[in-house]
């Protein structure tokens, strides 16, 4: 299993009339905290882009335990808690404040594409090399991801990552 951890303060441009963090927020935490845990792996999303592989949210699943608020130091953990497989990763986030309490949970299931096409295609191999090492061979059993192979490669892309 993998984990990396960030922290973000929350902007008071990031509460609603509440004070709460507003909702649609929570995906742009979860956001940061994906980029910063493959720039830590050595994997830069600007060259995946460039060698012409995208990553769109496949998924996005959030539930909220507790608000957070402005100015609030927050923890946000990536936990990979699988190796990624055939054409997707699946990432979980916790959120944490100060008090090292819960807030948020939610998940992202990402899906490499073909940036011209937007046809689904492998994890690029370098981003295969840089995670197994943090799985052994309980990890490799998937409650989410469909069983390898069982999406053939030729498989229509999802319409809304169609061009």
């Amino acid at each position: 299993m993998y984990t990396s951890d960030i922290q973000i303060r929350v902007r008071y441009a990031e509460t609603d009339q509440m004070g709460y963090v507003y909702h649609g927020n929570y995906a742009a935490y979860f956001e940061v905290a994906r980029t910063e845990a493959f720039r830590k792996l050595g994997i830069s999303y600007k060259e995946l882009e460039a060698d012409g592989v995208g990553m769109p949210v496949g998924e996005l699943r959030t539930r909220f335990r507790r608000p957070a608020r402005y100015d609030d130091l927050l923890t946000v953990r990536l936990l990979l808690r699988q190796p990624p497989e055939g054409t997707r990763v699946l990432f979980e986030y916790e959120i944490y404040n100060e008090a090292n309490e819960l807030l948020t949970e939610g998940h992202t299931l990402m899906v490499f594409v073909k940036t011209t096409t937007g046809r689904p295609v492998p994890i690029p191999e370098s981003i295969q090399q840089q995670l197994m090492p943090y799985f052994s061979e309980d990890d490799l059993d998937s409650p989410v991801l469909p069983k390898p192979g069982a999406i053939p490669p030729d498989a229509p892309a999802p319409a809304a990552f169609r061009k």
